[in-house]
């Protein structure tokens, strides 16, 4: 009995010592990556709340009713600048060219049409029609809304660069009274304007798929306005006009942030990635 006792506890002992071995020899396995972030999909329609900074420039020169340009003030530039804060929306699909990777590769570019609206605090002084700069105000473009469409191409799943561009509107709010430099008010005044034109404009778009459905996009923008003419006119009552006219031409470059919803449906998925 007392044999048996040994034998079975040095089987233990030389079993135990094997199966340690056994474990030292093995490699130890590495923990599982984290998961992926989703495939970024850019089918689909979205909204938007953006801010950002402006500038305009107002090519100005001035005439009589008959149509000559007056001595007083040559033609010059006039400008502004501040913040701007609206919104918009629109849609994009996601296409390509056949199958496989590369440039053209299946699912590498975005079409879209968008839609946007600002409210501005672009503001900056403004001459007066006699006299020139002896007598000056303050104008602001205070609304800029445009639509238009974008393509731009994927860098990778996540990232879009596109270019966009379109018809747009801006509304000059007029100068209510000029004053002298003193600070008296020559009971002069400018109406108020809707200028039409185009845009032109680039961005970036980006997916970090860690927040469904948000992406964060930066746009530069260019735009160019048809030229008007307003009369200037006498601040009383009842208004007359003074005789002479304003010929403005407006061109403001904005930069804006946004914050983008995106409702996307149908569209590449995972299969586009792994092309990528």
């Amino acid at each position: 009995m007392k044999k048996l006792v040994l034998a079975l506890a040095a089987l233990a002992a030389f079993t135990g010592s094997a199966v340690a071995a056994d474990l030292a020899a093995r490699p130890m396995k590495a923990p599982p990556p984290p998961p992926p972030p989703p495939v970024a999909n850019w089918t689909g329609c979205y909204i938007a709340g953006s801010v950002g900074y402006g500038l305009f420039d107002n090519e100005t020169s001035a005439f009589v009713a008959s149509g000559v340009v007056t001595p007083f003030l040559p033609s010059h530039d006039q400008g502004g600048r501040g913040w701007l804060a609206g919104g918009g929306g629109g849609c994009d699909y996601q296409f390509g060219f056949g199958g496989g990777g590369g440039i053209f590769g299946t699912g590498q570019f975005v079409i879209g049409f968008l839609g946007d609206y600002y409210w501005s605090d672009m503001r900056g002084n403004r001459a007066s029609l006699v006299f020139g700069d002896q007598w000056s105000a303050q104008e602001k473009v205070d609304a800029q809304w445009a639509v238009g469409g974008r393509i731009g191409w994927l860098v990778n799943p996540q990232t879009l660069t596109y270019f966009s561009g379109g018809y747009t509107e801006a509304h000059l709010n007029g100068v209510g009274e000029f004053f002298f430099a003193d600070g008296d008010f020559l009971g002069r005044a400018l109406p108020s304007a809707t200028v039409k034109g185009w845009f032109l404009g680039g961005g970036v778009e980006y997916q970090s798929g860690w927040i469904p459905n948000l992406t964060w996009k930066t746009e530069y923008r260019l735009s160019e306005y048809d030229r008007i003419d307003r009369a200037e006119f006498f601040n009383t009552s009842p208004f007359t006009r003074t005789g002479l006219f304003s010929s403005d031409k407006l061109f403001v470059q904005t930069a804006m942030t946004s914050l983008v919803y995106r409702f996307n449906w149908g569209g590449y998925g995972a299969p586009v990635a792994a092309r990528y």
